[in-house]
């Protein structure tokens, strides 16, 4: 009986107007805008030939995906012949001492796009452990908010195009090592995202807590609940939705923040492999850069996305899972 109600009310839900204007509205948007893509682009003449289009683009993300496939088939011979090697070595002597050799092959595009999703998820979870303490710090002490306020409001506006050679001259001269645990152009890139993307959390969580209903204060004084008790049960609490939108802007920031470093300092991933393709100057580097836009864009809107669902599990405004 239950599996029957429950068959009809999906069946209900999929036959409405409104599930379906959902649906439908989205994708006439869409397929509107890779009309007006296609038809455009073919009227762009660069000097490398006309704009690429969604074909053309479509053409040649299949083929960076056959490159990753050959480049992966390649590293997996490469330690195969290895193994197989000292195998034969170890047979003739079993004392010998065998090694392996690390494949040092050219990163593809998908190698790129996992370098750029590692460094951006290690620079904002810096700039959230900074900024939330920071916050609510900022927000339960007013005094220390006008204090610090003015200097937050200096270097917010700070663009990464000023903080790269700063953060690059900083870290070559304090990050010597001989074996280094992590590579030089990998902090680099994590510390200009973390300084560019914290603000945003930063000031939507003091702005959270200083406006906390003042009925909660009250009940937290009356039940005399210690400093990280109020803070844990009353505070947070009351500002996870303002500094759910915080990290959802700070978010942002990051991901478009470490496109524009990697792009400059020539540091690996999505921005590298825009530049790379820029300089190659082939035909088929437009169709490339494209296919990275797309994907930049696409990571973008799906980070957000998931920003917004683990809004939702935490948080007790539930609509905001809807905006």
């Amino acid at each position: 009986m239950n599996m029957k109600v429950i068959s009809l009310t999906q069946w209900s839900r999929l036959a409405s107007p409104r599930y379906w204007s959902k649906a439908l509205i989205p994708a006439f948007g869409l397929t509107v805008f890779l009309l007006l893509w296609h038809v455009l682009a073919g009227q762009v003449q660069t000097s490398l030939g006309t704009l690429p289009g969604p074909v053309q683009t479509g053409q040649q993300l299949v083929n960076l995906v056959q490159e990753h496939k050959v480049e992966r088939d390649r590293e997996r011979q490469f330690y195969q012949r290895q193994i197989a090697r000292n195998q034969a070595l170890l047979e003739r002597d079993p004392d010998a001492e065998v090694r392996i050799r690390a494949f040092n092959g050219r990163p593809t595009f998908f190698d790129q796009i996992l370098t750029s999703l590692k460094t951006v998820a290690a620079g904002f979870m810096l700039a959230t452990a900074i900024a939330i303490p920071t916050g609510i710090a900022l927000g339960l002490n007013k005094s220390l908010y006008q204090a610090l306020n003015p200097v937050v409001q200096l270097l917010k506006p700070v663009s990464p195009l000023a903080w790269l050679p700063l953060v690059t001259i900083v870290v070559s001269a304090l990050y010597v090592s001989p074996e280094p645990l992590v590579s030089k152009s990998f902090l680099i890139s994590l510390f200009t995202v973390t300084l560019c993307c914290l603000w945003p959390t930063l000031i939507n969580t003091a702005v959270g807590v200083a406006n906390m209903d003042k009925d909660l204060i009250n009940v937290s004084k009356m039940l005399r609940l210690g400093s990280l008790t109020h803070v844990r049960k009353i505070v947070l609490p009351s500002a996870i939705p303002m500094i759910f939108t915080g990290l959802r802007l700070s978010l942002g920031v990051a991901w478009m923040v470490l496109i524009a470093a990697e792009m400059l300092a020539q540091n690996p991933g999505l921005g590298k492999f825009v530049w790379d393709e820029f300089q190659n100057g082939s035909s088929d580097s437009m169709a490339r850069i494209m296919v990275a836009v797309v994907v930049i864009g696409l990571i973008g809107y799906l980070l957000d996305r998931l920003m917004l669902s683990l809004q939702q599990k935490l948080s007790w405004d539930k609509t905001s899972a809807s905006r």
